[in-house]
């Protein structure tokens, strides 16, 4: 699923509703990584080609020949107009006031254009319906009357033509008046506010301090968002170095099944079940279906959970054949929040996703819930955007996270599961 996403570039919003905040950053902070990458990459190709001389050089645009000359006065220096101080020139405020004015008068010119647009278009859509519908009477009294009577219609039709023309022209004239008014009282009204915008502005001082402390604000946001990608980059470094511990092992378990080496050894490699009980062996799922390429009903969930994951052993209780406590059918999200409702911090459930093939685990916080994706798309279970380790069994995640937090910033451990509530429970008919 991560490999699709880096892939496309893209990641369906539902699922990204799913992801918590670290899993976000840490997605957003793998696929800048492989834009990155597809530059470099990108780069190294043309300068090869360049070199090969299978693609032109890029040639450099020359420096624009554009500049500057200011206008100097009789002195030989820059010569500068303040206005209002010039000879001739109108005092300062006069000159402001004509500005205004006329600032305000352009302004309700517009609006007054805009006002009569919208009452052209309403007179005549009024009109226009209005004469369709009287067109449309005449049309049906037309068909009912004989041959006759149809010139003497016609005769009646003209007339209420030019009825409603006159009616129109005298509701054009009427609204053009009004329209008039209108722009007159919206100038008088543009100039005063402009007016008192231009007195306000001379004291300013509380605008400043504003702006600077939405500024610092700005600052000290942008801060936080450093420090939470530095804690995913973090986070994502100390996982992949567990990964890769967890890789030797997983690599040691893979050559004694091909040895026909007992389970038992494998086992004592992960140190979680040290005594002699007896190991179920995991079969191979063989796929004899095609698989879209997201679940799209409960049942194709169902068909793929019982074809897919029974051979595996997801869902149940390590080296046996009892079903897990923490483990939960197809439930919803606001389901799990229920059931988790009245338990302590680190309590938890897996319930199998509708988003994705694979699961969501709901983890109970001290004052709230997270719900991390499980990805089970592959041969292996891992979360998707936040735990680079690849588990081979679901059991082997779950066990894994009871000792290592899933989590800097939020140091989820994995304590208490959440158990079934109801009879039957609510997998039954994955194992039916």
């Amino acid at each position: 699923m991560l490999q699709q996403i880096l892939h496309d570039m893209y990641i369906d919003p539902e699922l990204l509703a799913e992801l918590s905040d670290v899993q976000k950053h840490i997605l957003f902070y793998k696929m800048r990584e492989e834009q990155l990458r597809r530059w470099r990459e990108r780069e190294a190709w043309e300068a090869l080609a360049q070199a090969e001389g299978l693609r032109p050089p890029k040639v450099k645009r020359a420096a624009s020949d554009k500049h500057i000359q200011w206008l100097l006065g009789e002195d030989g220096e820059v010569w500068v107009w303040i206005m209002g101080e010039g000879p001739g020139d109108k005092p300062y405020e006069e000159i402001s006031e004509e500005l205004i004015a006329e600032k305000a008068r352009l302004q309700a010119q517009r609006e007054a254009e805009e006002l009569w647009r919208q009452k052209e278009a309403e007179i005549t859509k009024k009109f226009r319906d209005a004469l369709a519908n009287e067109k449309a009477r005449i049309m049906a009294e037309k068909w009912k009357v004989e041959m006759e009577d149809r010139k003497a219609a016609k005769v009646l039709e003209e007339r209420i033509h030019e009825e409603f023309k006159r009616k129109e022209e005298e509701e054009r004239k009427r609204g053009e008046e009004q329209i008039r008014r209108q722009e007159e009282q919206r100038a008088r009204e543009l100039y005063w506010t402009l007016k008192q915008a231009q007195l306000q502005s001379q004291a300013s001082e509380k605008e400043e301090r504003e702006w600077e402390e939405q500024l610092r604000r700005s600052k000290a946001a942008d801060e936080e968002r450093r420090r939470r990608a530095q804690r995913a980059r973090d986070e994502y470094r100390r996982l992949s170095l567990r990964a890769i511990q967890k890789g030797t092992v997983a690599g040691l378990s893979f050559m004694f099944q091909e040895l026909g080496q007992s389970h038992e050894q494998e086992a004592r490699l992960y140190h979680h079940f040290p005594g002699p009980e007896p190991l179920l062996p995991l079969a191979v799922p063989v796929r004899t279906w095609e698989r879209p390429l997201r679940p799209v009903s409960r049942e194709i969930i169902v068909r793929w959970f019982k074809e897919e994951q029974l051979p595996r052993q997801a869902g149940f209780e390590r080296n046996t054949k009892a079903i897990a406590p923490w483990f939960h059918g197809i439930i919803s999200r606001e389901d799990a929040e229920d059931l988790l409702e009245n338990m302590t911090e680190g309590a938890f459930l897996v319930r199998v996703s509708e988003k994705i093939w694979g699961y969501t685990l709901s983890y109970r916080r001290q004052t709230g819930f997270k719900h991390f994706l499980v990805d089970a798309s592959g041969d292996f279970y891992s979360f998707l955007g936040v735990d680079p380790n690849r588990h081979a069994t679901l059991t082997d995640l779950i066990d894994f996270h009871k000792e290592e937090i899933i989590t800097v910033s939020g140091g989820e451990l994995l304590q208490e599961p959440c158990g079934q509530r109801d009879s039957p429970p609510d997998y039954h008919l994955l194992f039916e």
